[in-house]
């Protein structure tokens, strides 16, 4: 049994960024930054009550016995808590035989063509580790995206502003930044666990530090994008993020609408249909927090029965780094249009390469982590290179037909093969005959044969004409 590293992790940055977060908000009080302070203070103690909830939802300690636990939830020590009993758990692992075990199948990663089912025993005592580390795995996302990732921002805005860096603020960003690239690294290893659930997944050393630079990179410059713009045009960031934030929260609930499908009622039998509406907006909510910095991993499908896209939609991803790509660019120009003399200390035309070029290093990783490192490649129903080629030729395609200069163009008319006499004769035979000839302005490629058909029908109508013309006059004679 493996120890229980992923929660003394979570537990250990939860802890250390809320303790941070208290000490600076105390300078802050003590300076005289009133706002400073509340917004410090929001930024913790909001995703420290988030992560409670779901440790208490996870762990359905509502339908259980345990007022010690709730009364510890409530004073924010429940993460505490939860890490000291799975510890328990583990070391008492091995002292005491467990009364009943259960079997669980798994698949193996084919290899040579062929894939195994391996069975294995899990105790009482896996079993509940089990549980502690998914509820400590979706805790370490919600304190991510919800706490560390806003808290960031904002110390990092007021570094800008008072152009100087505090031990505790320095202190606090830092310790919120490595919260961020754990909880996205907590993110993309749960959608795996999710997608292929029927397999036995191992995460190599290699796809986690793959993992690390890809997230590292992204959301550190995105942070700093919000970061400058924010710091030339105040009231511009604020329609930036709510329109972001909107796209993301309301995305998966128009394909639900689309879809026709029930609403969801097997998330929790306690739940009543408002506490599950209530259940599947915090849960959109977090998925645009995560969008807001980073691509999330797992993405939501409200009309499946475990609410997780399982799929892998290539497409999805290269749309969304093309456009994110094309925002932050379009962002730093601004911030590089409006900038005062407050950055004559800095080189502004750097600062932006050196930024564009940090996103595509993040994408780089992005790549190199599916294509090589990721432990399920070899189930991809698609290939990655192939998904993301047709998407961006799909996208050529798209620019090429909306472009002017591409748009068919009319021919000019062409003078008649035959003489005035012949054509009256014959405009009704002409005009049935080219009724069923494709459309000239229909495709550019397809003008040549269309006017090589043209003219053969016009001569064949032509000699048609003369021929029954030269019978009439025999006839005559």
């Amino acid at each position: 049994m493996r120890l229980p590293s992923s929660i003394f992790v979570s537990v250990s940055l939860f802890t250390a960024e809320t303790t941070a977060a208290l000490y600076l908000s105390s300078t802050y009080r003590s300076a005289g930054d009133q706002i400073w302070q509340g917004l410090t203070l929001l930024f913790t103690l909001v995703p420290s009550v988030l992560v409670q909830l779901t440790l208490t939802f996870i762990h359905r300690d509502l339908s259980r016995d345990r007022p010690l636990v709730l009364l510890l939830h409530l004073l924010q020590l429940g993460p505490i808590v939860r890490c000291l009993e799975a510890f328990c758990i583990y070391g008492s692992v091995g002292r005491v035989e467990e009364p009943y075990v259960s079997i669980t199948r798994k698949k193996q990663i084919p290899r040579g063509g062929q894939s195994e089912e391996v069975e294995r025993q899990v105790g009482q005592a896996e079993g509940k580790l089990f549980t502690h580390r998914a509820a400590f795995a979706r805790t370490s996302v919600i304190q991510a995206f919800l706490g560390s990732a806003p808290q960031l921002t904002l110390q990092l805005y007021i570094c800008v502003l008072q152009q100087g860096v505090s031990i505790g603020r320095g202190t606090l960003m830092v310790i919120s930044l490595l919260s961020i690239v754990y909880g996205a690294l907590r993110c993309n290893i749960l959608a795996i666990k999710i997608k292929y659930d029927d397999y036995e997944v191992d995460v190599s050393p290699m796809a986690y530090l793959c993992i690390f630079l890809w997230r590292s990179f992204e959301i550190a410059t995105r942070v700093l994008v919000l970061v400058l713009f924010s710091s030339v045009l105040q009231l511009w960031v604020l329609p930036v993020v709510l329109l972001n934030f909107l796209v993301f929260f309301l995305y998966p609930w128009i394909l639900f609408w689309q879809s026709h499908s029930p609403f969801p009622e097997n998330i929790e039998k306690t739940l009543t249909r408002v506490g599950t509406t209530i259940v599947l907006c915090l849960l959109t909510f977090l998925y645009a927090g995560i969008n807001m910095f980073c691509w999330s991993a797992v993405q939501v499908k409200l009309n499946d029965p475990d609410l997780i896209n399982k799929s892998q939609n290539w497409y999805r991803m290269a749309v969304y780094y093309m456009l994110r790509f094309v925002e932050n660019a379009s962002l730093l120009l601004l911030w590089y249009i409006y900038k005062t003399d407050f950055y004559n200390f800095l080189c502004a035309p750097l600062l932006v390469l050196q930024l564009l070029v940090a996103y595509a290093i993040a994408i780089f990783f992005m790549l190199v982590f599916y294509q090589i490192c990721h432990p399920c490649r070899r189930l991809f129903s698609s290939s990655m290179t192939q998904g993301l080629w047709n998407c961006s030729s799909l996208l050529c395609i798209m620019c090429n037909t909306a472009s002017p200069q591409n748009r068919p163009m009319e021919k000019p008319p062409r003078p008649a093969t035959c003489t005035e006499s012949a054509n009256d004769g014959a405009h009704d035979t002409a005009s049935d005959t080219t009724d069923d000839m494709p459309n000239e302005t229909s495709y550019d490629m397809l003008d040549d044969t269309i006017y090589e058909n043209a003219s053969d029908m016009d001569n064949k109508a032509c000699d048609g004409i003369n021929g029954d013309i030269n019978h009439s006059v025999s006839c005559n004679a």
